[in-house]
């Protein structure tokens, strides 16, 4: 009974608009109160250890790397290519959309930056071209998604951090599914398109243009490449290749590209600090309130309760979804892998399943729950790119979400999905 209370508790305050963090650490300092189990000092000391973890260094490393390569000139190209390659499918624009969170997944890592710098490009562009803006908005939010999924992933990262699995194999394991989805999502962009008689790009094919985009935008997507293959062959460890990928996208804005100013080097500097504080202060009152679950019997009361089907695996599988995807729609993806994160991978492997696959539909799922209400943020955020009704959006998202839904049946079903290229780079 204290156990739903406190959850209600905190679902309430985060629908009336409490920061979540904040929330995550009031609860356990009333609990603490009222009781007095523990000193009440003991609330910022786990703060402080949910914090110590030393691959949460990469973070920021990533998010600024990001935001380097997206002032430096390096979206622009990514457009440029992702025209030439989808652009001439019916829905064009939308596909390219797709395309260019595929592409910039693979330089920032994050779900939101992928909404807002994506859809402050595009969104405005599809609506000029006729499309809706409920059908521009869910194209971008969901799309953005793949950012976590394709390596490098801030998501993958931190779940990484708290269960002490390998940030190398799961990087490698998103590979595979994070180009699966986007595909998905581009047969749901055509199959939408041709019956809306959506634009596509007229201008006739060319190898001698699509050769011309490839060579503006190859330096851009080396850099990815020397992150993961830096990670997996053991040159660097994350934290390592998010220095060596800002150092690099410094230098390719400033004096390759010569698009990146110090003024705007500052500014980034700046949005990532705001960010990480944010991310950061998630994950330090995620600490105190798991100490609360844990006392009050929840967290060890659901991986019971998952476990119990394990002599009925489809049921399993079920359940495990359906907790992934209420949860999600219920708190910030942060919080959700920190708390959640580690009981359901424990569940998960009790059943059978291997910890990779269960890692991915973990960071898939919680994923999901950024574009879905009634607190997913590149949700909130297209929409209002788009100056759309978020009940409109909403409504445009439901086959998209269907689809990336669909993706974690698959990866649960077909383990090759998240276990070949792992074996492939050498991981047990």
């Amino acid at each position: 009974m204290t156990t739903f209370v406190f959850l209600s508790l905190l679902i309430i305050l985060i629908l009336l608009g409490t920061p979540i963090g904040f929330a995550m650490a009031l609860l356990p300092a009333i609990y603490i109160a009222l009781t007095d189990a523990i000193p009440l000092t003991s609330v910022p000391y786990q703060m402080y250890t949910a914090l110590d973890k030393f691959p949460l260094v990469a973070v920021p490393l990533f998010l600024l790397a990001g935001e380097l390569m997206n002032l430096g000139a390096v979206t622009d190209r990514l457009l440029e290519l992702s025209r030439e390659v989808v652009g001439r499918v019916r829905g064009g624009l939308s596909q390219i959309t797709v395309l260019m969170s595929m592409l910039f997944a693979s330089l920032n890592g994050s779900a939101v930056a992928s909404t807002a710098t994506i859809g402050a490009l595009m969104i405005p562009a599809m609506k000029k071209s006729g499309y809706s803006p409920s059908f521009s908005a869910s194209v971008t939010a969901v799309s953005s998604t793949i950012g976590g999924i394709i390596p490098p992933s801030i998501a993958i990262v931190l779940f990484a951090s708290v269960t002490n699995k390998s940030v190398g194999k799961l990087f490698s394991a998103g590979i595979l599914p994070g180009i699966l989805v986007g595909l998905m999502f581009m047969g749901v962009c055509y199959l939408i398109s041709v019956r809306r008689n959506y634009e596509r790009y007229e201008v006739p094919f060319s190898f001698a243009l699509l050769g011309r985009a490839f060579s503006r935008a190859i330096l851009a997507l080396t850099l990815p490449l020397i992150l993961y293959f830096g990670i997996v062959g053991g040159v660097f460890t994350p934290t390592e290749a998010g220095a060596v990928v800002c150092f690099l996208a410094f230098i390719l804005g400033k004096y390759v590209y010569k698009s990146l100013t110090w003024e705007m080097f500052w500014a980034a500097l700046g949005r990532t600090v705001r960010l990480t504080s944010a991310i950061f202060l998630i994950i330090a009152a995620a600490g105190p309130f798991s100490w609360l679950l844990t006392l009050l019997g929840a967290l060890q009361s659901l991986q019971a309760w998952l476990v119990s089907f394990h002599d009925n695996l489809p049921l399993f599988m079920i359940a495990f979804l359906v907790v992934i995807l209420v949860a999600g729609m219920l708190a910030d993806i942060v919080a959700n892998l920190i708390i959640l994160g580690p009981t359901l991978l424990a569940a998960a492997e009790k059943v059978g399943i291997s910890d990779t696959q269960a890692s991915m539909v973990i960071c898939v799922g919680f994923l999901l729950g950024t574009v879905t209400p009634p607190v997913g943020i590149c949700y909130f955020t297209a929409a209002r790119i788009a100056e759309e009704k978020l009940e409109r959006v909403a409504v445009a998202l439901i086959p998209f979400i269907a689809v990336e839904a669909l993706l974690l049946v698959l990866i649960l079903l077909i383990p090759a999905l998240t276990e070949f290229i792992p074996a492939l780079a050498g991981f047990n």
